[in-house]
């Protein structure tokens, strides 16, 4: 009987040849058997080992694994680094729970990932949310300003840290540099979520990484567009604000007891590969990433986004709503030419690049928009009829979630007693467990936060069009406070 199952799927998916514009950044097993790791590919499973004599211990490093984090100390020119098993979700998790005592407060801007909210709840830590600026065309939160973050220390100068992801999904930088010298002018401690950036310290020009900037923990998600495999990570510590020995306390606390070694080695062989090839790895991304640009250009009708202040190139927000094509509809367009994309909001379909894509993969991806563009019809003034979308009937790209998602609202306690009801009978309950679109994995209704009608709508809108939402369940349940 044929195996119906996960591996059958990856086997049948690798089989058809497809291009990665999504995480992770390895793109495949070519880089890996360009610099010669065919050994460990073809001896991949005899790899998977555990704390025998020789192995060192990730929680005790005084060997190979030590060899290994040393290295990223000194590729990040960091005090220490880390390797990561359980993702960055671990790294934020702990450099969190080291930084802010038991029922403290947490400055943390509102687009942080879920696991900066699951440490809240471990740590009985109280959130003080950093409203992060609006791209408006597009309705996707944008940079983090230093003013804001300055006005939350200012009026909770009892919060002992300050959390903030850049780049954001987007690639969206915030100044971290100009936040650092806010956060630290008061004594206060910064942790950037770098999970989308590892790949910044090794580029040239801007924007430049946390690292360089001032953060003293910065998580980075080396797995996203470096080439260590999927729920690896490294946790740099750049500074003597956050005592080193609870780091480490909580870094085990949270991470398996069993380390996956294969994890490790990838890191070990991603380390390897920035030491000894980053330099001409990173020229070619970069030259390849302008060159996509420069040809993307000459495409009618084509926009890619742009916004004020320091971005990432390397996540490529493309926009074909001329065309009344939006970014649902041309991820299927580009899924048929065997080309997958990372995600979609609204019109914008990003493409995440990563280390391991190859010039033949910009060329390919240019050719699939280029050939969507001739089959459709251009409307200049942006409401495009083409025959592959924009048909009568068709809905539009709504970005009518984003001015929800930013919403301030009033922070209750999170509910002790909890209990599951039907989202239409949610209204004016507060919220117990969060609710969160995924990706890009940003909790849309945070514990302790009021459900009110918009969002049940929205959150309704986004399951009927198919979009996983975490914290809704099969039978369109959310977990509430319970009275009494």
């Amino acid at each position: 009987m044929k195996n119906t199952g996960v591996t059958q799927f990856l086997l049948d998916h690798a089989g058809g040849k497809p291009v990665s514009f999504h995480m992770p950044g390895h793109k495949g097993s070519d880089i890996y058997r360009r610099y010669g790791y065919d050994a460990f590919i073809n001896n991949f499973i005899d790899c998977d080992i555990t704390e025998i004599p020789g192995a060192d211990n990730l929680f005790q490093t005084e060997g190979i694994i030590k060899e290994t984090a040393d290295r990223y100390k000194d590729l990040y020119d960091v005090k220490k680094s880390y390797l990561l098993i359980n993702g960055t979700s671990g790294g934020l998790i702990a450099a969190i729970l080291a930084s802010v005592p038991q029922g403290k407060k947490l400055v943390m801007a509102r687009n942080c990932h879920k696991s900066v909210f699951n440490a809240l709840t471990l740590g009985g830590i109280e959130p003080v949310y950093a409203y992060p600026s609006m791209v408006e065309e597009y309705g996707i939160s944008g940079a983090v300003e230093a003013e804001e973050i300055a006005r939350c220390l200012d009026e909770n100068p009892e919060a002992e840290a300050v959390i903030l992801p850049s780049p954001n999904y987007y690639g969206i930088c915030s100044d971290i540099k100009a936040i650092a010298d806010v956060v630290h002018a008061r004594g206060k401690v910064l942790i950037v979520d770098q999970a989308h950036g590892a790949h910044l310290k090794f580029m040239t020009g801007e924007p430049l990484a946390a690292e360089e900037c001032g953060a003293d923990i910065v998580v980075n998600s080396t797995h996203k567009t470096l080439c260590s495999f999927t729920q690896s990570a490294v946790l740099n510590y750049n500074s003597d604000r956050v005592e080193q020995y609870i780091l480490e306390d909580k870094l085990q606390a949270i991470q398996s007891t069993s380390p996956s070694y294969l994890l490790m080695a990838s890191l070990d062989i991603n380390g390897d590969i920035l030491e000894k090839h980053g330099e001409e790895l990173f020229a070619e991304w970069q030259n390849n990433i302008e060159g996509f640009y420069a040809k993307a250009a000459d495409v009618e009708g084509l926009k890619i986004m742009e916004v004020p202040g320091a971005m990432d190139k390397t996540k490529i927000n493309i926009d074909m709503s001329c065309y009344g094509i939006d970014g649902n509809q041309l991820e299927e367009l580009l899924m048929e030419k065997g080309i997958y994309a990372e995600l979609v909001t609204g019109n914008i379909l990003m493409c995440m690049t990563g280390i391991g894509n190859t010039k033949e993969d910009y060329d390919r991806l240019l050719a699939a928009l280029k050939s969507i563009a001739e089959e459709s019809v251009l409307d200049k003034n942006g409401a495009g009829h083409g025959s592959t979308a924009g048909t009568e009937g068709s809905e539009k790209a709504d970005n009518s979630g984003a001015a929800l998602w930013m919403k301030r609202r009033a922070l209750h306690d999170i509910p002790k007693k909890k209990q599951q009801v039907h989202i239409d009978e949610s209204e004016g309950l507060i919220c117990a467990a969060s609710i969160i679109p995924y990706p890009p994995g940003i909790p849309f209704v945070c514990p302790g936060e009021e459900i009110g009608h918009e969002e049940i709508e929205y959150i309704k809108l986004l399951r009927n069009r198919g979009e996983k939402v975490i914290g809704v369940d099969e039978n369109m349940c959310v977990v509430v406070g319970k009275e009494g």
